[in-house]
This record gives C-alpha cells, structure tokens and sequence, in this order.
C-alpha cells in the first residue's frame, strides 16, 4: 500500500497495463519493454518527486527509482495484475530497437534477475580473500569451507542459474534450459573433462562423433546460445505437435537434441569465442593499461545513464571465466566514486536544506556502489559536480590501469571491489595502486566540485533569500522542469492565444510570487491566479492542465483577490499525486497576459529552475 500511489502514477505514465510487453529491475531501476514507445510520458513521469529519472535506452523505457526499486516493482506487478509467469520476451510486440540495443536488452534481462545476489558473492569472495591475508581465518578450517561454498556456489553453477533466465528472455520453459545448464554442470561431464587431460586418454564419441570436452562450470557464452537454439526448438515443437504430445514430446526433444549439439558444437564454439573475447581484450588491455583505465573511468558513467554498461558485464564475467582475474571493473571503481565525491562536494556547498539531504543520501550510496541516486538526482542536473566526476574518474582510471589492479571475483565497483582486489599470493602492489586510484578520484571530484562546482547555484540561492526584483524580470513561481510554451498538452496555451510566456512541470507543491505586486484575479477552483507587478506586468499562472474539472479539491490558496505580495510570497499549494492520480497533466503554463504591450518576452530559465531563480524578461518597446 506504501507504493499504490506511485505505482498508478508509473502504470498511468507508461500507457496503462494493455501497453506493457514485459517489465523486469535491476539495482535501482524499473525497466519496462512497452508495444509502443510514444503512449509512454517521460516528461510528465518526471514530474513524480519519487522518481529520480527516466530514460530510454536500449528499447527499454527505464524509471530510475532508488534503492527501494525491488518494492515499488511489486506494487506495479500487483496493479497491473503481472505475474511471475509473465513473458520477459516480446514474441514479436512492441518496438523493435537497433542491433545494439537488443544486445543490451538480452543482456539486461538475462542477468538482472539474480544482480543482487551475484554482487553478494563477489563481495563475500572478497571479503573472504581479505581475513585470509590478514591471517584472520585459514583456507582449511571449516568455517572458511563452508563461506567459500556459499561465496562460490553461484559462480560454479552459473549455467543453471543462466539457463533458467536466459530460457525466460527468450520466452521458453526456463526449466528445460536450467536442466541443459545442469548437463554441463553435471559430475559426469566434469569428470570426463578430467579424464581427457590425462596423457594418452582416449577420445570418446557421441554416435560416431568424437566429443571435446571442456569444464564449463562457471562459462556464460555456451549456456546462453544453447538456451537460444533449445528456446527456438520449442516453439517449433509446440507449433507442429498435437496439444496431447507436446507437453511431454517438447521437452523431451529439446533436451534430446540441444544438450547433445551443446556438447559436440555450441559448447567448443561457444568456448573458442570466449577465449577470444578474452584474449582480445588483453591484448588492447597490454598495450596501453593506463589509456584503457583513462577511458574507461571517464565513460563509465556515461554509459550507465544510458543502460549501455550492460554491454559490458558478460565480458567481465568471461574475463574470471577464462583468465580467473578481471582488470575492468578495478577500472571503473574510481568512476564510481568520482561521483561519491562530487555528490560529497555538493553536500558540503549547498544551502538548500532538501537538496543537501539528497547529496548525502545519493554519496552513501554511490560508496556501495549505486550511483544513479548521485548521478540523476545530484550531479548531472547540476552538469558541473557530473563533469567533474568524470574527469577524476578518468585520472584515478589511469592510475589503476598503470598499476595493473586486477578482481579476482566479480561485483560491480563499490567500496568493496577493494577487497576483491587482492591477489591470491597476498598483497602488492597492484592493490595499492588501485586504493591509490580510487582515493585520487574522490578526492579530486570532491575538491573541484566544493571550489568551482556550483557558482550559479550559489547565486541563486543568495538571491532567492532576498530576491531583488527589477521591473522587467519575472522570477519562477515555483521548481521544476521548463517546458517550451508550445509543447503544453493545451491547443489554447500552445498556441499563445493568452499570451506569451514559458511553462514548468513542478517537482515541489508550492506555487510562490513571481515578484512584487498585487492578486490581480483568483479563479473559484483555486487552480489559477492572476498577479500584476508594480510596473504592469500581468501574469497568469495555470496548475496543470484542465484541473478546473477537479473543481478546486487539490489546491489551497493563501492569498485573495487585492492581496500585496512580495517576491517569494506563498501563494497556493496543491497536491501532486491527487492531480496525478486524477489523469491530469501538470504542466503549468506562466503567461505574460499583456505580452502584446511588450517588445518580446524572453525565457533566461535552463531545462529546470527553482523557485525563485529568473524565469522571464520583458523587453520593453
């Protein structure tokens, strides 16, 4: 019940439950595969203060939440009636995006599922390698084997887990995928591979063709490509085969036919493509580590925002596989926490008491590695803290690709990568190397975000405490995201019938006085109020769009008709989520209702402002 609300407010935004094709989350997302992309409202979804951004990307529509994400996706599931046997495959609806991003949306789904507890293992396998070396427990004492079974166990046995997800991305039975993934995993199998590196060990056959074994414990590539081929051979088994015979047939030929083709040639193929991926990627790694680490650390975020990172895990994964180490995500943890640092700085410079609140909720959870609080909610509205963090990403990068710092078991980059980072023969100096990188990088973020990452801001502020008008300036009368006047939702405001002047989606529920002068006009319904400045200048500010109709039940008003207010004066409050809830749309259009006394009316507000900054000018003729 905590997320109903939300929830509607999400269903409602992306095109009501009859426009959605699947919907998975990951850390912090909720990430939606709609039939169409256009019913879909980013920009009034925006409008939520529960939710932090939206992007789209990768053929995915991605409502960026928090760390509460695994919550407010049940609440959506149960409002819009999905269940655990909901396909998290199109079968052909929706949109389709570029090769790219159906890479990453395969990508996506398949390891979103279990991205929880596979950060869990690595980190519990770092941990693990950390009170080895401090000699804090030994390698043979029970209590070690049974952490280590339980760091291990999801590593291990990876093509299950990967079977059974990958057969649900692919929209077939994921259990007779998991059971291809348990074939390669099975003792008798891992025995055989054994036995084949034996000196003069016989080849063994599958009806005449001679088999290659490989240990495939722990792989990705095979297990994914065979669920793709035993996915396809389903479909056309439950196509052709009497609805008596399939249920049992189906299976019966999928498993008769991929876990042998798996053996003898999506296995070794699958194994020959990793080790090049793998051997490809140390070869540019070698030739310049500290280039390698610089790019990395200065994209890292970048790619995040878009959901591309996902691209990249498999072959981090691929690279413990074959090589048993990893020197990319040692890369990408001063990337990290370039922005822990910058939200840090932002912290510590801000004024505005709900903004400081978030820089340090955003910073504590970019240390565990969840950056898109830092990212969308701090750093990146205000471009200079972001930029800056990705500048020392970059540098520290460079120091830890110098270093040549390796993971020996995967997790994505957080404070506990560092653990992770020791080397199976103690520690060295490639660690070092990596602390060193990583401290460079939130330290540098957060300097030049303190000195140089928020002067606009920092005037703002000043001004908005005392706000000193000039008589052709209108200041904005409340927070939140600016919207060109003919993109407003209404024919009527769009096309400048009562004026010039801008609109702005609010993210806050006040509504304050653009500058001094008196309540010119007051609508009944409250959602509407005139105001004239000393100078003449009358403005109209409308909340929302058509919320006349909720005949004034959302909004409070603290002034009346011949009131004398001041800049930054309350004026009316209303609330969001009853209008939300209602069907409405909440772009509030500000008009400059005598616009035609005017020479032109310009907009000095960027892609958001707050309460209080400069919003309009007049030009006088």
């Amino acid at each position: 019940m905590k997320y109903q609300a939300l929830a509607k407010d999400i269903l409602s935004h992306v095109g009501g439950r009859e426009n959605i094709v699947s919907l998975v989350h990951c850390a912090t997302r909720l990430r939606f595969r709609l039939k169409e992309n256009k019913k879909a409202d980013a920009e009034g979804l925006k409008t939520n203060p529960d939710v932090v951004m939206v992007v789209e990307s990768g053929g995915q529509f991605q409502v960026v939440i928090g760390n509460h994400v695994n919550e407010v996706w049940q609440a959506v599931r149960n409002e819009a009636g999905l269940s655990d046997d909901s396909p998290l495959v199109d079968d052909g609806e929706g949109e389709k995006p570029n090769l790219l991003g159906r890479l990453i949306d395969i990508v996506s789904g398949i390891f979103t599922p279990f991205i929880g507890i596979l950060a869990a293992s690595g980190i519990l396998k770092g941990l693990l390698a950390l009170a080895v070396v401090c000699h804090w427990i030994s390698i043979d004492s029970g209590t070690y084997k049974i952490w280590f079974a339980a760091s291990d166990a999801l590593f291990f046995f990876f093509p299950l887990v990967l079977g059974y997800t990958a057969g649900k991305k692919f929209g077939g039975n994921p259990f007779i995928t998991m059971v291809i993934g348990g074939a390669l995993t099975h003792p008798l199998m891992l025995q055989a591979f054994e036995t084949s590196q034996s000196p003069g060990a016989s080849v063994d056959f599958f009806l005449g063709i001679p088999i290659s074994w490989f240990n495939y414990s722990a792989s990705v590539i095979p297990v994914i490509l065979a669920a793709w081929v035993c996915c396809w051979l389903e479909k056309q088994g439950n196509k052709y085969l009497p609805s008596s015979m399939k249920n049992f047939f189906t299976p019966l030929i999928c498993l008769a036919v991929t876990v042998p083709l798996t053996f003898l040639a999506i296995g070794p193929v699958a194994t020959w493509l990793s080790q090049l991926l793998a051997g490809g990627y140390q070869i540019i790694y070698e030739v310049a580590p500290w280039l390698a680490g610089a790019a990395m650390g200065a994209v890292w975020q970048v790619c995040v925002i878009f959901g591309l990172h996902w691209g990249l895990v498999p072959l981090m994964i691929n690279n413990l596989s074959v090589l048993g180490q990893d020197s990319m995500v040692p890369m990408l943890l001063p990337a990290v926490m370039g922005q822990v640092g910058a939200a840090f700085g932002v912290f510590l410079r801000t004024r505005d008491t709900r903004q400081k609140v978030l820089a340090g909720s955003a910073a504590t959870a970019g240390i565990f590695g969840i950056t898109e609080p830092a990212v969308y909610g701090v750093n990146l509205p205000l471009r200079r803290p972001f930029i800056f963090g990705c500048v020392a990403g970059s540098v520290g990068g460079a120091i830890v690709g110098f270093s040549s710092s390796h993971v020996y078991s995967f997790g994505f980059a957080n404070i506990f990568t560092l653990a992770q980072m020791i080397p199976p023969g103690g520690v060295d100096a490639t660690l070092w190397g990596g602390i060193l990188g990583t401290l460079v990088a939130m330290v540098l973020s957060f300097v030049l975000t303190l000195v140089a990452g928020m002067p606009a801001r920092s005037a703002a502020q000043a001004s908005a405490i005392k706000i000193v008008v000039g008589e052709n300036e209108i200041y904005a009368p409340m927070t939140g995201t600016v919207l060109a006047l003919d993109q407003v939702p209404d024919s009527t405001f769009a096309s400048g019938l009562l004026g010039e002047g801008i609109a702005i989606i609010p993210s806050e529920s006040r509504v304050i006085a653009p500058f001094d002068g008196e309540i010119a006009s007051l609508f009944q319904t409250k959602h509407a109020i005139g105001i004239l400045s000393e100078s003449g200048i009358e403005v109209l500010i409308h909340v929302g769009i058509d919320t006349v109709k909720l005949d004034g039940e959302p909004f409070t008003a603290h002034v009346k008709v011949g009131d004398k207010v001041q800049a930054g004066d309350l004026l009316l409050e209303f609330d969001r989520q009853t209008i939300l809830a209602a069907g409405f749309d909440l772009a509030t259009p500000i008009i400059i209702s005598n616009s035609d006394d005017y020479r032109a009316v310009t907009s000095v507000a960027s892609t958001s402002v707050e309460a209080g900054m400069p919003l309009l000018t007049v030009i006088r003729h």
